[in-house]
């Protein structure tokens, strides 16, 4: 098991080891692995344990597990968080907190890697979740074994793993975990889910079993992508900003290449964090099939003879601002001599009007309503990307390379 955990870091070993502990039997096994790792030369481990304060008992399963760490000798610290307003969908907004806290915690403490302790039952659990709700490849497709937020790497080190061995492993070390007390209510959709898995393996329908499944559908996922890069490269263009896709091209692709590619671009020029779902991709690829425009996701798409334009929404950023210096929109790093007073704004319909004299030809007008501009008060003092510079530039922070490494992201 140790090997099996070692070999998923890969060259990729760090000096010190973030481990995220909740105190459960699967985060407790991972803490085990990372020190027993650390024992035969790996990098040092740190435990991270977020509360939530969502529940009663919550802080002294904390300090639990702080307790045991430092029986353990592993250097322990605990985050709280007490966000939650009482609306919106909590689990989302408790796992974005957290990840959140930790990679702060990370940063700060120069740990460039945290373990997670999601194991092959949650990969199975998620896999029948998402059948459920008739999810396509994507969806289907394994937990991705890591993904990077900001300067920290996070990492799955145990999805081939699954929880009846940790439980073995604590069992041989002497430790014992917490039962979370909602692992046994039946409100929650993946307690149901786990305990309809119970039944099924007297079928053979195994955790094991439905974890090859889903990694043979990453496979495929990943083919898919490959094919959305080459052909990317071929029909995709930029201009200050705006993404073109080559129409002639396009019509050419299998529709599910085609949805791939719109969620991509969608997802680029907004910055979200996920694109649009597959069924809102397809009232786009129907709106191009009919020759109309179609606006999504903050994204604007128009049809030309030639290609379809996809360029920021001017309704998306009309309310944004951005000190000197700061990135506006996630996307754009303006330059130049900064009077007092200026920021970063949308050129809109008003600073339109003040340099329109100035405007370079080829950036259609919906486009420059939506790029940067440097205000001061209800004064244009500069426009970049309409023509207006007098020495300023603006640069494109998530630049068209990044667009084509984030395809091969996935």
């Amino acid at each position: 098991m140790l090997d099996q955990f070692v070999a998923t870091f890969g060259n990729a070993r760090p000096k010190r080891l973030g481990i995220a502990v909740s105190g459960g039997s699967d985060s407790l096994g991972l803490l085990v692995l990372a020190r027993q790792w650390a024992a035969q030369g790996g990098p040092e481990p740190h435990a991270v344990t977020v509360d939530h304060g969502l529940r009663a008992g919550s802080g002294d399963e904390a300090a639990g597990v702080a307790a045991l760490c430092a029986r353990l000798g592993v250097a322990h610290t605990t985050l709280e968080w007490r966000g939650w307003d009482g609306a919106g969908n909590l689990p989302d907004q408790a796992r974005r907190a957290r990840y959140g806290l930790i990679a702060d915690w990370a940063e700060a403490g120069q740990i460039s890697d945290v373990a997670l302790g999601h194991t092959l039952n949650d990969v199975a659990e998620t896999f029948v979740m998402r059948l459920m709700r008739e999810a396509g490849v994507d969806g289907l497709a394994a937990m991705a074994p890591g993904w990077r937020q900001g300067a920290v790497e996070f990492r799955r080190p145990l999805l081939q793993v699954s929880r009846v061995e940790l439980r073995a492993l604590l069992d041989r070390e002497g430790l014992a975990w917490v039962d979370d007390p909602t692992n046994e209510d039946e409100t929650f959709e993946r307690v149901r889910v786990r305990k309809a898995l119970a039944a099924l393996e007297d079928l053979g329908v195994t955790a094991r079993g439905l974890g090859r499944v889903a990694r043979h559908l990453g496979e495929v996922r990943r083919t898919l992508y490959w094919y959305v890069f080459v052909e990317a490269r071929k029909y995709v263009t930029f201009d200050r900003g705006d993404v073109l896709i080559e129409r002639k091209g396009f019509r050419t692709l299998p529709r599910d290449i085609c949805r791939r590619m719109v969620q991509e671009v969608l997802r680029w020029i907004s910055g979200a964090e996920y694109g649009p779902r597959g069924k809102a991709v397809d009232l786009v690829l129907e709106a191009i099939r009919g020759g109309n425009g179609m606006t999504l996701h903050g994204v604007m798409m128009s049809v030309g003879s030639d290609h379809l334009r996809f360029t920021r929404e001017p309704k998306a950023v009309a309310e944004l601002r951005a000190a000197p210096g700061k990135a506006w929109d996630g996307r754009w790093q303006l330059d130049g001599p900064w009077p007092e007073g200026a920021e970063v704004a949308a050129l809109g319909e008003a600073g339109l009007a003040q340099c329109e004299d100035r405007v370079r030809p080829g950036l259609p007008r919906a486009s420059l309503l939506a790029s940067p501009a440097v205000w001061r008060g209800g004064h244009l003092v500069a426009a970049p990307l309409a023509g207006f510079a007098d020495g300023w530039s603006a640069t494109l922070l998530r630049d068209e390379e990044l667009f084509f490494a984030s395809i091969l992201a996935h």
